[in-house]
């Protein structure tokens, strides 16, 4: 995903598909590879911005990273946490690399003013996890 569409996608909670607004009446859907998080964790954070209702199933069709079996998780809040990106530093040569951290720096941490961010990161604290079958059953039934 180009990083403007993932900073503009996540910083608005829009749809990654159509960037439209990507609250449903049953919360915010994240999709998650098979392998990517561990739904008994009591927070997932996620780089990956939502997706509508409208979307779910053709994002994780068209996805290779979802590997057509995603783990939906269904988040009634994702604030904003952080950033992962790149840290810079003035060394002999000028600016230069220093570090690529594996997590991502969550917003106010010492390191922010010398990280070039490549995306934005949301956490996930009060979701459940429910299959893409049962989600797309459920929001039929909501609607009805």
């Amino acid at each position: 995903m180009h990083p403007y569409r993932q900073m503009m996608t996540m910083q608005a909670l829009r749809c990654q598909v159509c960037a439209e607004p990507a609250r449903t009446r049953l919360g915010f859907i994240f999709l998650t590879g098979p392998r990517d998080a561990d739904p008994h964790q009591a927070t997932i954070l996620t780089n990956q911005p939502p997706v509508c209702a409208q979307h779910a199933r053709a994002a994780a069709r068209l996805c290779p990273h979802l590997e057509g079996n995603p783990m939906v998780f269904l988040a009634r809040s994702a604030p904003l946490y952080g950033v992962h990106g790149t840290l810079y530093g003035y060394g002999e040569h000028g600016v230069q690399v220093v570090a690529q951290p594996d997590a991502p720096l969550p917003f106010g941490h010492p390191n922010l003013p010398t990280l070039l961010a490549s995306q934005l990161v949301r956490r996930l604290s009060s979701f459940r996890v429910v299959g893409l079958d049962e989600l797309m059953l459920e929001l039929t039934e909501r609607a009805a």
